[in-house]
Parts: C-alpha cells; sequence; structure tokens
C-alpha cells in the first residue's frame, strides 16, 4: 500500500495527474449514465446507445491511461508505438462495449456481474497493450503479484459497476456506480505502474517511428474532448426530448383532447393538492358535477361533429368564466365538474350553482343555428359530505343522478339517505342477476272466485324472492329494479314457463293471471316466448291469461296492439290489469280486444264508506256489461265488499277475503279439495265461506 502511495506521491506529475482524474470522473459519470440508458431503452435506439456508452468508456479508459502515463516521471520513455496505442483504444472501446452488452441482457442474472467481469477485464487489457507500446531506452519488468492484484481489482470494481446500475437500491447506486468505475481504473494503473520497472540499458535517440510525449499528450486530449463533448451533447438533447415528451404526455394523460380540459385524472391530482391545502386552513369546498340535458338527443340531431362542438363550446365558457382558485374538468361524455375554491356561507353554493348553469345555458351558433344547452346539477360539500378526494366525487355524482331524473335542470345536493336507497338498490340488481341461476324466486297464487258462488275461477301468479341474507323481499321493491336493468324479460319467460307447467297439472282447470310488464310487451319475442311456454306444458291456451297495464301500451300504442293481436291468435286471454289508474282508459278500451277488466284495489278498499270509489266501481261494471267484458274486482277484503260488487253484477273477486297468495303446495291442496265439493255437490260449487282476514299492510 506504501509502494502504490509513493508511486502516486513522487513518481507522477500532479498536473497530469489532476488532468487524469477530471478526464476519468467526468467519463466514468458520462459512461454510467449513458449505460443506465442502455438498460431502459428497447430496439434499434438501445443498440446507438451502447456504442455510444462503450466509446466513451474504451476513450475514458484510453485517455486517462496515456494522460497518466504523461504524468510518470521517468527519464527512459522515448515515446509509444503507433499501431500498439491505436490497438490499445481498440481493445479499449471493444472490450467495454461487449461488456456492457452483456450485463445488459437481463434483468436479473448473473450476467449483469458477467458484463461486469468482462468490462474490468477489458480495462486491464488496454493498459497492458498501452504499457506495451511504450517505448524505452532499457528492459521494462513488471511484478507479477502487482499486476494480478492490480487485474483482479479493476474486474471487481467493474462488477460492482454494473451491479449498481442494474440493481439500484438507493437513489445514489448511480454515483456509486460511476464512483467504482474510477477506482477501477486508479487501482489498475496505480497498483499495476508501482510494479513497473525500467531497467537503464542504452540511451537511443532514435524515435523517428515513435510518437512523443507531448504528441500523445495533444492527440489523447484532443480525442477525449471531443468524444466527452458530442457524448454530453447527445445526452442532453435526448434528456431535453425526454423531459418534452414526458411534459406532453403527462398532459395528454391529465386533460381531455377534445375539450382541453382537465381529465378525471388532471381532477384527482388537484384536488389532492387541493385537499390537503383546504385541510391546513379549517375550510370548506364544494364539488359540482354538471350533466347536460338531453345530449344525446343534441347528436342525433347535428351529429357527433356538432355534440363534440358543443362539448367545445361548454369547456370554454366554464373556462373562461372561472373565478381565481375555482377549477373546472370533464370527466366522461357529458359530464363537467367544477371545484369551488373555499366557501364560507351556504348562500355561496346556491350562486356558484346559478352561475355555472347561466354560463353553460350559453347559446352556440352551429352552422347558422342557435343551439341550446342547460344541465343537470349535483352538488357535495366537503368535509360535510366526504373526507376524500374519490369520495368527494362519488356523492357529486349520486347527487347529479338524482338531480336528472327530476329533470327540469334541477340542482341537487347529496342526500347520505338517498344514497343509502341508491346503494341497496344497486345490491339488489346485482344480485338479481344471480337468484334465478340460484333458484331463489318462488311463484305465489292467490285465489280468483266467482262473487255469487264464491267458486274458484282462476289464480293471479304472483313472483317472490327468498333472498339468502335478507329474507322475503317485497316484489314492490325489486319488480322495478328488474324494468330498470332488463332482468324483467329472463324473469318474465321464466314465470310463464313455470307457471304453465304448475298449471296443466291440475286436476282442476282454472285460469292462471301472469302479469306482463311494459318491457316484455315491447318485446317483439315475447308472443314466441308464451308460445314456446304453452307448446312445452301442454297447458290449454285459454287457460292463460295475460295481464297488461295500460303504461305497457301506451308508450307505443301501434306495436303493442300488434303484439296483442299475436297472442290473442295463440289462443291466449288478455286481461286490462289495475283499470281506472291509468292515462286514457276508455280509449285503450276502444282500440285493444281485452277479455277481462280488472278494477284496482285503489277503489275497492274504500267501498261502502266513500261515494267517489261506489261510483267508479259501479260504472266499470256496467261499461263491462255494455261491452260484453267480465269485470274482476281486486282487493276485496271483506263481505261488505262482496256484497256490494255481487249487488252490481261484478263477475269475479280476488283478494284476502277467500286468501292470501300462497305457495305451490297450499294451491294444490285448495284446489284438490274444491275439485273434491264439486264432485259431491256439482251443481253449487263453493268453498267454504272464509274467515274475514285483516289486511295486511
Amino acid at each position: 500500500m506504501l509502494s502504490v502511495l509513493s508511486c502516486i506521491a513522487f513518481e507522477h506529475d500532479p498536473l497530469f495527474l489532476a488532468l487524469a482524474v477530471i478526464i476519468l470522473t467526468v467519463g466514468s459519470i458520462l459512461t454510467m449514465r449513458l449505460y443506465a440508458r442502455v438498460r431502459h431503452t428497447s430496439g434499434n435506439l438501445r443498440y446507438l446507445w451502447l456504442f455510444l456508452s462503450g466509446l466513451i468508456a474504451g476513450g475514458t479508459i484510453w485517455s486517462t491511461h496515456f494522460v497518466a502515463m504523461l504524468a510518470y516521471s521517468s527519464p527512459f520513455i522515448l515515446g509509444y508505438h503507433l499501431g500498439l496505442t491505436v490497438l490499445s483504444l481498440l481493445v479499449g472501446v471493444a472490450g467495454t462495449t461487449f461488456g456492457l452488452f452483456v450485463s445488459s441482457l437481463t434483468r436479473h442474472s448473473v450476467l449483469i456481474e458477467a458484463g461486469g467481469l468482462i468490462f474490468g477485464a477489458s480495462i486491464a487489457a488496454m493498459h497492458f497493450i498501452g504499457i506495451e507500446a511504450m517505448q524505452v531506452a532499457g528492459i521494462v519488468t513488471m511484478s507479477m503479484p502487482f499486476a494480478i492484484v492490480s487485474v483482479v481489482l479493476a474486474c471487481g470494481l467493474g462488477m460492482l459497476a454494473t451491479n449498481r446500475i442494474a440493481r439500484p437500491r438507493t437513489r445514489f447506486c448511480q454515483h456509486w456506480a460511476a464512483g467504482s468505475f474510477v477506482l477501477a481504473v486508479a487501482c489498475l494503473h496505480f497498483v499495476a505502474m508501482t510494479g513497473l520497472e525500467i531497467i537503464p540499458l542504452r540511451l537511443d535517440d532514435n524515435t523517428s517511428n515513435l510518437i512523443s510525449n507531448q504528441l500523445v499528450g495533444i492527440a489523447v486530449v484532443f480525442t477525449m474532448s471531443v468524444l466527452l463533448l458530442s457524448a454530453m451533447i447527445t445526452y442532453s438533447i435526448d434528456m431535453a426530448n425526454s423531459e418534452e415528451t414526458d411534459t406532453k404526455l403527462n398532459h395528454l394523460a391529465h386533460h381531455d383532447p377534445l375539450t382541453g380540459l382537465p381529465n378525471r385524472r388532471g381532477l384527482d391530482r388537484y384536488l389532492e393538492g387541493f385537499l390537503a391545502r383546504i385541510a391546513s386552513q379549517n375550510s370548506r369546498f364544494v364539488v359540482l358535477n354538471c350533466n347536460l340535458t338531453r345530449f344525446k338527443e343534441v347528436n342525433e340531431v347535428l351529429g357527433h361533429t356538432g355534440g363534440d362542438a358543443l362539448l367545445r363550446h361548454v369547456a370554454r365558457i366554464l373556462s373562461n368564466n372561472l373565478n381565481p382558485g375555482e377549477f373546472a374538468a370533464r370527466v366522461s361524455g357529458d359530464e363537467f365538474v367544477v371545484v369551488s375554491k373555499s366557501i364560507f356561507h351556504r348562500s355561496d353554493i346556491q350562486k356558484l350553482c346559478e352561475r355555472v348553469q347561466k354560463q353553460i345555458s350559453t347559446p352556440m351558433i352551429w352552422q347558422g343555428e342557435q343551439v341550446n344547452a342547460s344541465c343537470s346539477v349535483g352538488y357535495a360539500c366537503y368535509p360535510d359530505h366526504a373526507a376524500n378526494a374519490s369520495k368527494l366525487l362519488q356523492a357529486a355524482e349520486r347527487a347529479m343522478h338524482r338531480a336528472k331524473r327530476a329533470g327540469n335542470g334541477a340542482v341537487f345536493s347529496y342526500d347520505p339517505g338517498k344514497d343509502r336507497q341508491t346503494r341497496e338498490r344497486s345490491a339488489l340488481a346485482l344480485d338479481m342477476r344471480n337468484a334465478l341461476r340460484n333458484r331463489e324466486f318462488e311463484l305465489y297464487y292467490q285465489l280468483q272466485n266467482n262473487v255469487l258462488t264464491r267458486e274458484v275461477t282462476g289464480t293471479e301468479v304472483l313472483l317472490r324472492w327468498n333472498h339468502p341474507t335478507r329474507g322475503i323481499i317485497p316484489p314492490a321493491e325489486f319488480i322495478p329494479i328488474a324494468e330498470e336493468t332488463g332482468e324483467i324479460r329472463e324473469i318474465g319467460a321464466w314465470i310463464i314457463r313455470t307457471a304453465c307447467k304448475e298449471a296443466a297439472s291440475w286436476e282442476k282447470p282454472v285460469k292462471i293471471a301472469v302479469n306482463v310488464a311494459p318491457i316484455q310487451l315491447a318485446d317483439s319475442q315475447f308472443p314466441g316466448v308464451v308460445a314456446s311456454a304453452l307448446e312445452d306444458s301442454g297447458l290449454e291456451p285459454a287457460r292463460l291469461e295475460l295481464e297488461i297495464t295500460e303504461t305497457g301500451i301506451i308508450a307505443d300504442t301501434a306495436h303493442a296492439l300488434q303484439i296483442i293481436h299475436q297472442l290473442k291468435r295463440i289462443g291466449v286471454r288478455i286481461a286490462m290489469d289495475d283499470f281506472g289508474t291509468g292515462y286514457s282508459s276508455l280509449a285503450t278500451l276502444q282500440a285493444f280486444p281485452f277479455d277481462k277488466i280488472k278494477i284496482d284495489r285503489e277503489f275497492v278498499k274504500d267501498l261502502g264508506g266513500n261515494k267517489q270509489s261506489e261510483a267508479i266501481v259501479r260504472a266499470t261494471i256496467i261499461l263491462g256489461e255494455s261491452l260484453e267484458i267480465p269485470v274482476l274486482a281486486e282487493g276485496v277484503e271483506t263481505e261488505s265488499h262482496l256484497g256490494f260488487l255481487a249487488n252490481q253484477g261484478c263477475n269475479e273477486v280476488q283478494g284476502f277475503l277467500f286468501g292470501k297468495p300462497m305457495p305451490v303446495k297450499d294451491i294444490r291442496r285448495v284446489l284438490m279439495a274444491s275439485t273434491a265439493l264439486h264432485a259431491d255437490a256439482p251443481g253449487s260449487v263453493v268453498l267454504p265461506e272464509p274467515k274475514i282476514i285483516p289486511k295486511v299492510a
């Protein structure tokens, strides 16, 4: 160790030594940065970076060696052999390039260190070829132990250099790699030079075929300066391009390309920083979710080009009229979000909502025509409605959906109670998708009876859902959800198939009445579903009665009439359900071939206590008699109800007076009992007089 230090201190010129250190340090840092770029680049560009890194690494080793040799104080050095000097440069460049190539072939394997070993060996090879190029007036001897130690150090430190780049553990690993490169070259040179000895034999001044020390120094400094400058310029240009590309990509990732407003990612990033500032100030702010009204219709009328123009118009109006501290973003097709600055009064929220709606309603001129826009607004307030960005945006969106359902440019605040209902409905909708497959649905049947004889004339099929965790869910809760999601098509088809199969097995051939949802009636495939169910079950078509509401008819009267005529041709009966509660009952009766009219329970429940209800029921029964359409009254719960209906000439009744809806095993038992009574007294078939069952809510 002392010998090495002595060699450095007493056998090398400090000025040239300092120049060698500068060249080595700059070259090492640049080499390791270029090598890191090699590992993060793919394609042909990767090989260009590899060649440049190998060129700089080899040039750095070669330049450092010969500048250090110029610093080596010895009167016996005559010059350098041109061929060997050039060869040492080529070996340095080729060897380091190959080493870096091997090390870059893998992400995790031992090839990383193997490449570093080749890299270190290239340093040693270049050094010893450079020593061989040195021509002296004497004999050069090399101590084998020093030579071996120098090579081992160079190889080990070369492995460490590639390891630190390929397997980084801290953000300083790139600096450790450059330091390892510096130590590899320095240790090799000074340890090897410590073991070098020149034994003078003669003084030969014939140096015509040699390169002088001065010329070597000039060539080395010039060559390395050009290499380093070229590499630094190339690296700087690439870094500038990368930063510009990253900036553009970052802008594209966080902004909407159509409107130029921040997108959902940009909004999330803004809210993160804004929430941190607001929390420290202990103040409030509000998030508005604005949904353009009837934007789909705008697209249909103006085309997508016109729709895009409207979106750009709204975005421009919003961004140009924001107050300092406010923020606007486009988060989906026709949804915009506005984030307020700090607010201190609830009136500020209302003013902001009114201002945003007024701005969005600014007319747009499109191809000479004026296009007006409006929006529904839902808002949520921090920290009252949510304490983080994602929940705050969700709350504002849910409030917006409520405002959108209300229509007419409504403004709604987030309501946790309504939100719970929405979540429960969404959960039911998700569970409903598997309910049919899991056999959670069950059919119940409610008796329909002749008013005078009390004989069972039919049953209405009702659906029950036995939820695995919530128990029995009332139809009023899940049927609307099934209609909204479209699941009612599959559920309705299952009801018809199951009910037809069950009714076909009954000994008593009573009718079954099945409710048909509007979405089923709108389906052109529905008659085929009914025909298939009848064919598979063997049930007589006349025993199947489909109950249709006026709501399902008026949406598309022509299509509904066509579907009903197809069903009539199959042979099934059609009943008008909930008569009197629709929009145009008389016109509907005139246009559609109904086989039965069902009076809604809302009119029946007040019989005997409400003259208006009695008049409506009486008029309906008279209307049915005039049109020769049988009338059935729903919701019959007392003998007085039954007596009134009998006196008015009503044909059939249905209600708790004759029984609640019952599962299949109970309806079978009731029908068997009815059949037995019919066999005993065929002239007067009646069920035992039922007990009056109080109404259950």
